[in-house]
């Protein structure tokens, strides 16, 4: 046998779907409509959801010879897989992208095989890399190589010289290993920077329109890329099959720019007053907040005292601005920023969202519909409704009384992806004939 067909072999084994049929669950579909108890969601074995709402009004299926997995729900809550639409995978938790070049690069692939699967049976079944994944992951995922979300990937950030992008010692050393970020100075550069990351396989191009927490040679409020610059970057990416556009932006000035230069999404958004906010929405661009960076991780013995300086003296603002943008309806979706954040517990997010004003069905909203929206996704992921891709997942308890059980992993009890079960530690599925899989 060829290396080749073992290869083939091996990942026909992974990605074998049957029809699926998870029942005695509580429905929250990610539409917003109100949960449905004692209902179904069926999947045929193509991975397409083909029902999902009350048991009573299930309809009859044709008689089938193929098996199908019953998975008893138990009462649990089934949801769509979420999103995370901020991550840096090739990371590990509060590692610094200046030291990335004095690493093993094969421990590296590893470790970030591990997060993936981490990342996905948190019940995040696609995710947004924002600089430092190379578009081979993606194909790897895509091809069975290995298990993890489905993926949309930036390749690298672009920025300008001294700021958020900058990893460089003071004498132009460069320990990231090229892996993390392009410079780009003029708007020519811009344009160039854009093609390189195309090239590279990117999905979504990044761009730092403000510097940031992380950055040594900056302040979060100072301002990035020019607005002709930005406004450079986002009609190269559109003269390219229209590729969205994501801006780091944090201070009030940059995020203005960004959002007046055309991008798709305002990342992190920690200075959005009244006047980014009413752009914001005339212009339909997406706010993804990242609040599991901004709150979770202001430790002074595990920073740099200009890191700690800088979220110490943007918390409370940014709880404050956040909090508004939720009042006044911003378009969010959910991002984590993990690598800044934990790994692995992305979830926990939502508790963020509802902590500054967001009712709890609306989360859900944020990290499934809406964020399927932001990646362009929304006609076949980010819902239970038939016709869509079936990424689902089941929860103990009931994520609308209390929004943090989605972020224990150990209540992700089940994890379908692409209709291939993923996550099943309490074997809760069982293979049975169609002739007798309803009593």
């Amino acid at each position: 046998m060829t290396d080749a067909t073992t290869h083939e072999t091996a990942r026909t084994a992974r990605t074998t779907r049957t029809a699926l049929r998870v029942h005695h669950a509580r429905l929250i579909d990610g539409t917003g409509a109100s949960p449905v108890d004692d209902a179904v969601v069926t999947v045929d074995a193509e991975g397409t959801i083909t029902y999902a709402g009350p048991t009573a009004t299930e309809p009859p299926e044709p008689e089938a010879t193929s098996p199908v997995r019953d998975i008893d729900a138990g009462g649990r809550t089934v949801l769509p897989g979420f999103f995370d639409c901020h991550v840096h995978l090739a990371y590990a938790h509060r590692a610094h992208p200046g030291r990335r070049g004095e690493l093993d690069p094969v421990l590296v692939t590893y470790d970030t095989a591990t997060r993936l699967r981490e990342t996905l049976d948190a019940g995040v079944t696609t995710a947004r890399d924002l600089g430092g994944l190379s578009a081979g992951y993606r194909t790897a995922v895509e091809t069975g190589r290995i298990v993890g979300p489905r993926l949309h990937t930036a390749v690298r950030i672009i920025g300008h010289t001294g700021g958020h992008a900058d990893f460089r010692l003071l004498d132009g050393t460069d320990l990231t290993g090229g892996e993390m970020a392009t410079l780009a100075d003029t708007v020519d550069e811009a344009r160039l920077a854009v093609r390189e990351v195309l090239r590279a396989g990117a999905d979504v191009i990044k761009i730092c329109a403000t510097g940031g927490m992380a950055s040594p040679y900056d302040q979060p409020e100072d301002e990035g890329l020019r607005e002709e610059e930005i406004r450079a970057v986002v009609d190269e990416a559109r003269r390219h099959g229209g590729t969205p556009v994501a801006a780091h932006a944090q201070g009030t000035a940059g995020i203005l720019n960004a959002i007046r230069g055309g991008v798709t999404s305002i990342e992190h958004g920690y200075g959005l007053d009244e006047r980014a906010l009413e752009l914001a929405g005339e212009r339909g661009v997406f706010v993804v907040p990242t609040l599991s960076a901004a709150f979770t991780s202001i430790d002074r013995d595990t920073m740099p005292e200009y890191q700690y300086q800088k979220k110490t003296r943007w918390a409370g603002v940014t709880k404050e601005n956040i909090s508004r943008a939720i009042e006044r309806g911003a378009r969010i979706a959910l991002g984590t920023d993990a690598a800044i954040a934990p790994h692995g517990v992305n979830l926990t997010e939502l508790g963020h969202l509802v902590d500054l004003g967001m009712d709890p069905m609306a989360a859900i909203v944020a990290g499934t519909r809406t964020s399927a929206e932001l990646l362009g996704l929304a006609g076949r992921l980010g819902t239970l409704v038939p016709g869509r891709t079936a990424d689902l997942i089941l929860c103990d308890g009931d994520p609308l009384a209390d929004i943090r059980l989605l972020g224990d992993p150990a209540n992700i009890v089940c994890v379908v992806q692409d209709g291939v079960i993923r996550k099943d530690p309490l074997s809760l599925a069982a293979t049975v004939t169609p002739a007798v899989r309803r009593p």
